[in-house]
């Protein structure tokens, strides 16, 4: 939870070594499921997903649902919510909200509260994502109540935190910005630092809907660092686009200063094959240029990322992007 990717990815490859050599079900299992995270976190999704695949291709229920008392959690919910995540990124959003059904499902199913909680909190990620906020937001109120009564203070940060990005992204800016910091605060106390370029771009966000430019600036700047002293950069793209959309917004709008922002995220992207967020970025991109009178160029960024997907289309990133198609075309 004190992210630092490389040390991460040496103990993680340390462990799946360890692992092979022993050959027995359980500890490749839980060696390939902590590889993945690793690679997910630091931006090798399709690394990540490879590993998912292997961890939950070795776990049997029968066998190993009893091991969640001894290790804390099931690693089929977790394997299933780190896999939604990735999914998600690499531009298969429907089979992402099928992992956080299935997750779910299994969590209820075991009926540990440790469990249980960790899925609320990881099924409502994807959800967030894909524009569903009102399921999200269910799932967010319940993990708080649970955590909330089983004293798990390390969950009600989590669960605090989400709520309040979430409310960023639904036009709650004030009430956002409270819940944030309010979250960071209390997740940093536990020595946490996971999760920061995340919660702190969407208080970023909130900060600019609320004209405190200097504290979204201060904001998207810890993000960005974040990302590059704990190399958590699975979110970097995403702060760089928001970083873009904060200099639009602000007093002196920096057009030159935002395009710079969005090259660097849908770089960023490109790289790590990360389909969702690359078309995000393609569409902040496109935004500006079509506001400025160059269509052409726009259709031919938006156009072939839109043209790569072949799900989720009722998603609220497709559809915009299906919008902003029509409007090039018209």
């Amino acid at each position: 939870m004190a992210f630092n990717g490389d040390v991460l990815r040496e103990l993680a490859a340390q462990f799946l070594t360890l692992a092979e050599k022993q050959g027995a079900a359980v500890p490749l299992m839980i060696g390939h499921r902590i590889v993945g995270m690793t690679l997910l976190f630091t931006g090798d999704l399709a690394g990540a997903l490879a590993h998912f695949d292997q961890s939950l291709g070795l776990y049997d229920p029968e066998e190993h649902r009893p091991l969640a008392a001894r290790f804390g959690h099931d690693t089929r919910v977790m394997v299933l919510c780190w896999r939604a995540l990735a999914l998600w990124a690499l531009g298969y959003p429907e089979k992402a909200l099928g992992d956080t059904n299935q997750l779910l499902k299994d969590a209820r199913e075991i009926g540990q509260a440790a469990t249980l909680m960790l899925a609320l909190r990881f099924a409502s990620i994807p959800q967030i994502f894909c524009g569903n906020y009102a399921t999200a937001n269910a799932l967010l109120n319940e993990l708080l109540v649970l955590a909330d009564g089983k004293g798990a203070f390390y969950w009600k940060a989590h669960g605090t935190s989400d709520k309040g990005s979430l409310l960023a992204l639904t036009g709650k800016a004030s009430d956002s910005v409270q819940m944030i910091n309010s979250g960071i605060t209390a997740f940093r106390s536990t020595g946490a630092t996971f999760w920061m370029p995340w919660h702190l771009s969407c208080l970023a966000k909130a900060y600019a809907e609320l004209g405190k430019f200097d504290d979204a600036w201060r904001s998207i700047d810890e993000a960005m660092t974040a990302v590059e002293t704990t190399k958590e950069s699975w979110y970097e793209a995403e702060a760089l686009r928001v970083a873009g959309e904060i200099a639009l917004r602000s007093p002196e709008p920096g057009a030159v200063k935002a395009e710079a922002y969005f090259e660097r995220a849908l770089a960023v992207a490109r790289q790590q094959q990360a389909k969702s967020w690359q078309l995000r970025a393609a569409m902040s991109m496109v935004r500006l240029w079509h506001n400025q009178g160059k269509r052409d160029e726009a259709r031919d960024l938006l156009a072939p990322v839109y043209g790569w997907f072949t799900e989720g289309f009722d998603t609220l990133d497709l559809k915009e992007a299906k919008s902003l198609l029509d409007a090039l075309a018209s």
